[in-house]
Parts: C-alpha cells; sequence; structure tokens
C-alpha cells in the first residue's frame, strides 16, 4: 500500500499545502489503485482521470502561488461522488435504465461545494437501482462486491462510495441516506459514514430527491476511511442553499470540546423483531466499554416500539407525500409493478427485483390509510422517548445491521432487516458509523452512534474515540 493509501484527506491536504506531497503524486496513486481493485468490485462505474490529473496540475500551480493558509481545507486532495448526485461531465442515472443518457447541467449542491472547498474528483460510483436497496446492483453497471470478500454484498446506495473506500482508492466521498444508504455501506466495509441531522444538509441536485417532510430524511453526507474527515466535510456540506426547502440552518458544536466522560451513553442491543448476532452484540458491547473507561455512565434500554420499526418508516415516509418509488424508476410515471415482475421472471424487465417488488409494497400503506396513520404517530412518540432516553448530553449505541455483510442476494430472504439504520431517518437524529475491526471470518464489524438532533459532534466525537481505541478502518487484505 502506498504511503498515501491509508491517510485522512486532512493530512493529505496538509501534506500538499507544506509542499510534502504533491496532488499529482496523491491524486495518481488513488487512480492506480481505482484500476487495481475496480476489476474485482466495480465501484468507480464512470471515471474523469484526465480531467483529475489536469485539476491536480492546477492545484500544484496555485500551491506555489498561494500562502498556505489562504488555501481551501482539501486543496488538492482525491474524493468520489454516489453516481445520484448531479455531477457535470458524469452520468446521473441512479441506477435506472431509462436514465443512463442522463448528464446533469450543474453540479450538485453537495459536490459544488466539496468542489470549493479544494476537492477532486476521480469519478462517480454505483448505487442499487433508484438508491433503494441493500445491494449495489442494476442494469445499467452492474454489481459492486465487497472488498474484504467479493462473494458479499456492500451495502446500499451509497454502496460504491463504501467499497472504494475501503480498498484504498479514495480517502472521503459523497453519499446519501434515507433508510441507511450511507451507514449500511460504510458499515459492510468497514470505514466510517455520518447521516445528519434531519435538515442540516441540502440535497439539492440528486435524484430521487424527496418532498416535504420527507426532506428531512433524506440525508447527504461523508464516508471516509477516518474519523477525522467527518466534522470537516460536514461543515464544509452543511447549511441551506436556498433551494432544499427542508435544510434550515443549525448552530453546531465542536467535537473537540467535548468531554466524554460527562456523557450519558445508552445501549440499546437491536429492535425485538430482528436478532442480532453475536459478533454485533460483541461490537456494540466492545463501544461501550472503550467509553466508559473514558468516564461515559453506560445505561442499556429497550423502547419497545422499535419493534415496529419497518411499519413506523414505511408509514412516515407514506405521510410525508413524496413521489413514490414506483415513479421514481418509471421516470416520472409509475411503472406497472405487476406487469414488471412478470417480465421480470423471463428476462425482459429493465428493472431489478428489489426496486419491482418494492414498488409493489409500497401501495400498502394508501390502502391503509387508518393503519399508516396510527404507525406515523407511533413515529413521533417514539422521537419524543428516544430524544428523552438519550438527552441533551448523551449518546446512544446501536447495531449497525443483525450480521456482518451476508453473501450477494441473501438480503433478499429477509428483506426487512435495514430498518436497523432506516428508523433513525424519520426520528432525524445524527448517526455515526464506525468501524471496529474485523470478525473471525475478515468481515467488517462495527456499531451506528446516535443523538439528539443536532448534537452531531457528539457523535463524531465518540467516533474519534473509538477509533482511538481501537484503530478504526482495516484495510482489505487483499489491498493492504
Amino acid at each position: 500500500m502506498s504511503r498515501f493509501h491509508s491517510l485522512s484527506g486532512s493530512t493529505l491536504a496538509a501534506m500538499i499545502r507544506l509542499g510534502k506531497a504533491t496532488s499529482e503524486e496523491i491524486v495518481e496513486a488513488h487512480i492506480q489503485r481505482i484500476q487495481e481493485a475496480n476489476p474485482v468490485i466495480n465501484a468507480v462505474v464512470a471515471d474523469r482521470f484526465a480531467a483529475a490529473r489536469s485539476e491536480a496540475l492546477r492545484a500544484d500551480q496555485l500551491t506555489k502561488e498561494t500562502p498556505p493558509e489562504k488555501l481551501p481545507p482539501f486543496h488538492g486532495v482525491p474524493c468520489t461522488i454516489k453516481e445520484c448526485f448531479a455531477f457535470v461531465g458524469m452520468p446521473n442515472a441512479s441506477g435506472i435504465v431509462n436514465r443512463k443518457n442522463v448528464h446533469p447541467e450543474r453540479d450538485a449542491t453537495a459536490v459544488a461545494r466539496l468542489r470549493a472547498a479544494g476537492a477532486i474528483p476521480l469519478g462517480v460510483t454505483n448505487t442499487s437501482e433508484g438508491c433503494m436497496w441493500m445491494e449495489s446492483h442494476n442494469y445499467v453497471y452492474g454489481r459492486t462486491n465487497n472488498p474484504y470478500n467479493p462473494k458479499r454484498i456492500v451495502g446500499g446506495s451509497s454502496g460504491g462510495e463504501g467499497a472504494i473506500i475501503a480498498a484504498g482508492g479514495s480517502p472521503f466521498g459523497l453519499g446519501s441516506d434515507i433508510g441507511g444508504s450511507i451507514r449500511m455501506p460504510a458499515f459492510f466495509n468497514g470505514v466510517f459514514g455520518h447521516k445528519a441531522s434531519g435538515g442540516l444538509v441540502p440535497g439539492t441536485g440528486q435524484y430521487p430527491y424527496a418532498a416535504n417532510e420527507a426532506l428531512r430524511y433524506l440525508t447527504t453526507g461523508p464516508l471516509a476511511r477516518r474519523a477525522e474527515d467527518l466534522w470537516p466535510l460536514l461543515n464544509i456540506l452543511a447549511g441551506p442553499d436556498g433551494e432544499d426547502a427542508g435544510c434550515r440552518p443549525l448552530q453546531l458544536g465542536d467535537p473537540a470540546k467535548v468531554e466524554i466522560g460527562k456523557l450519558t451513553v445508552t445501549v440499546i442491543e437491536g429492535n425485538g423483531a430482528n436478532a442480532v448476532s453475536r459478533d454485533m452484540l460483541n461490537a456494540l458491547h466492545k463501544a461501550a466499554g472503550a467509553l466508559e473507561r473514558l468516564g461515559a455512565k453506560i445505561k442499556t434500554a429497550q423502547p419497545a416500539e422499535l419493534r415496529y420499526s419497518r411499519d413506523i418508516w414505511t408509514a412516515m415516509l407514506a405521510e410525508a407525500g413524496s413521489p413514490s418509488f414506483s415513479e421514481v424508476i418509471g421516470g416520472g410515471r409509475p411503472i406497472a409493478a405487476w406487469k414488471e415482475l412478470g417480465k421480470w421472471t423471463v428476462r425482459r424487465s429493465p428493472h431489478t427485483l428489489p426496486a419491482i417488488l418494492l414498488a409493489v409494497l409500497e401501495q400498502a400503506p394508501k390502502k391503509m390509510p387508518e393503519r399508516t396513520k396510527r404507525f406515523y404517530e407511533m413515529g413521533l412518540r417514539l422521537r419524543e422517548q428516544l430524544s428523552e432516553l438519550i438527552g441533551a448530553d448523551g449518546l446512544v449505541l446501536y447495531p449497525s445491521y443483525p450480521t456482518v455483510a451476508p453473501p450477494h442476494l441473501v438480503p433478499m430472504l429477509s428483506p426487512f432487516k435495514w430498518v436497523y439504520t432506516a428508523i433513525w431517518n424519520v426520528m432525524e437524529f445524527p448517526m455515526t458509523q464506525v468501524p471496529l475491526g474485523l470478525n473471525d471470518e475478515g468481515l467488517p464489524v462495527g456499531v451506528q452512534v446516535g443523538a439528539r438532533h443536532g448534537n452531531d459532534h457528539l457523535t463524531i466525537a465518540a467516533a474519534l474515540e473509538l477509533e482511538k481505541a481501537y484503530g478504526g478502518w482495516t484495510p482489505p487484505p487483499r489491498f493492504a
């Protein structure tokens, strides 16, 4: 592994500013790693290597002409972007066949902000079809494989991001999350990921987009191989852009000022509906132990309503009135889901099976309005209950998923385990995914660290401490 492949974006930026390395050589090292890893994992689905090399040369020239303190925070540092974000010169299909020729005319807000901060995107990464399934697989780009074991999933929908960052091809990347699409890929690939507080980061320019209250459930945020990049990246991405109606100004704290010893940490071992494996419970208590050794007070809880996480998430999204998933993958017009299911059986549908089944299942809330309203109201009560349980100066530790990364296709046999991440979107709480090493099979384990709305600094402070305690990201042996 090159000396650059294990460093944070912040460290690489400092090396460039101080003349210890050039943007050109750092960008080239990451391009070479992508070229080495991509034939195995299929994470980067469209590259801009030539443009990135030119931008690196310009960055190095600017370094010579500009005082270090006046350079942007990620000056000359390579990164990657989830393909669902509009990015001039890049495709924006979001894994949907009828969008494979879509090329945006302007950058999404988050992309523009990263580029203004000096980052140099190397390419765009794979997603699930319509960004709504755990497997980053579609009929535009194919399937992405886990760098720790290519027979395992990478998660979705920011699966390409998680995979290429884990493989050392990018120090950080941009993802989005409405049901776990940052945290699941971060977990399955052993890197860090942050789902921001609802309404903190604008999602303008991504497809699919949300509407009404769901704008606060859909969050844009960073994935990174080192925890120290999460906070500066979040600060770059945060703040209204005048277009995302769900985004509001929010005064953030400072992770550097957080005293872990003064926090209360609530440990929730599961949702009561999906059993959690021994590996994941061990990781949960491993994280609690590290925070306890720093002086944090540990308590346990088991909110009964978490058992209904799937129904709550579904109801709250339905009540928000966003465009249906069927409309999303149909290009604005709902697909005939049952007809597409028949076509899929004879390999004539442009849609993947999970996408078709979701288009079928999402019709249920509309047919049971009283039930949907009941679970929506339960979700509002759960939000208040969890906020009180966690407290103003508290954290919550919660499993990222019931197991480590399963083999390809296996999630279809038990398709609702992703609610371990999804429930926190409709709660609107910040959640940081923290890697905690590998299990006996060499697969990543980890934990979600959450807090009350607006306390993103607390979850990231905990991530920094847990990285110190356990090392954080462990490079996949095949790419070490």
